[in-house]
């Protein structure tokens, strides 16, 4: 009975020691988003509360649990409580499978790769729970927006990381990881991480894919009729979907931990530290992205996922399994 409920206690805090810093983080890259877009604008972004404005995600956070929560008289009012609820969680239990080093990783499983893409695919049901249970049309034509594009951008981000599995030949994280001790995968498929960023960015819902949510159209889609804290939990699911893809794209594609073997030979860096750079590295893309893009078209979303995404990925595929079979570099399993 003890040892069952030690067991169960210690990896409650191995949770706790993942989740804390994720939250910790989320809140600290809203802040590095607003900066980094009134940098690129020629403003001062948030500057007053503490010191660089750090504590103005604090500020916010407060406000939004002092917020008064409304819930529509003519919603279903379950689905619509569960909806932030379910987007945030499923944001955050993707991370389990995230390693920070051989060792640091909270579930080593083998097939990691799929466990995140399924998660993530997930993701979508919050936001088609929370547009529909609005009964709102602004509401619903969000959450239709965002079932189509994530979707759509699903199918892409599959085939990519098809390139990276065939060169690899485990579904383990970490093996994908150690794998590109020599050269980082980015090399060699560098339009699969091109393409990879780019869906990632329709698959987050980030601009200049903001459909599901764009103000101009549908005020704010299918959050508009969410208040208080449950609006701030959509927020907080999507930044840490944000980070979830940066994670993957610094794994898939960056060498995870590992360091650039060329310029560190003897690095003293721990691999957590070169992880967690990585992925700032291409969350500032992402904030760039969104101060420098401008909005697309909803066709043009489309178009872009399907007519062009879709098949330069299979092509690719095709010249991958070629190119390693040709000079027989296909891993053995």
């Amino acid at each position: 009975m003890f040892e069952y409920f030690n067991i169960i206690l210690i990896e409650s805090y191995k949770i706790l020691f993942l989740l804390v810093p994720v939250l910790v983080s989320v809140a600290m890259i809203v802040w590095l988003d607003r900066r980094i877009w009134a940098f690129v604008q020629k403003r001062r972004g948030p500057n007053v509360v503490g010191p660089f404005g750090l504590f103005q995600s604090l500020a916010d956070a407060l406000k939004y649990i002092f917020k008064e929560i409304i819930i529509p008289a003519s919603s279903n009012k379950i689905i619509f409580i569960l909806a932030p609820i379910v987007t945030m969680t499923l944001a955050l239990i993707a991370w389990a499978v995230i390693p920070f080093s051989e060792t640091h990783v909270l579930a080593n499983i083998n097939v990691g790769i799929l466990y995140l893409f399924a998660v993530s695919s997930l993701g979508v049901y919050g936001i088609i729970m929370g547009g529909w249970a609005s009964n709102s049309k602004y509401p619903f034509l969000g959450a239709i927006r965002s079932a189509a594009q994530m979707v759509s951008y699903e199918v892409s981000i599959g085939i990519i990381i098809i390139n990276v599995l065939l060169c690899v030949g485990s579904l383990n994280l970490n093996d994908i990881v150690l794998a590109q001790k020599k050269i980082w995968f980015i090399i060699p498929l560098f339009p699969m991480f091109v393409i990879f960023f780019i869906s990632a960015l329709a698959e987050t819902n980030r601009p200049p894919f903001d459909l599901p949510e764009a103000e101009a159209e549908l005020v704010a889609g299918y959050q508009t009729e969410y208040s208080g804290m449950m609006y701030a939990m959509f927020w907080l699911g999507e930044y840490a979907n944000i980070l979830l893809m940066c994670a993957m794209g610094s794994i898939l594609f960056l060498g995870g931990w590992l360091p650039p073997a060329e310029i560190f030979p003897f690095n003293i860096i721990p691999g957590a530290l070169w992880l967690i750079f990585k992925i700032l590295l291409l969350f500032i893309l992402f904030a760039l992205v969104k101060a420098i893009v401008p909005r697309y078209r909803y066709d043009q979303l489309m178009k872009l996922g399907w007519k062009i995404f879709l098949p330069f990925s299979l092509i690719w595929v095709i010249i991958t399994a070629s190119y390693l079979f040709y000079f027989n570099l296909l891993p053995t399993l």
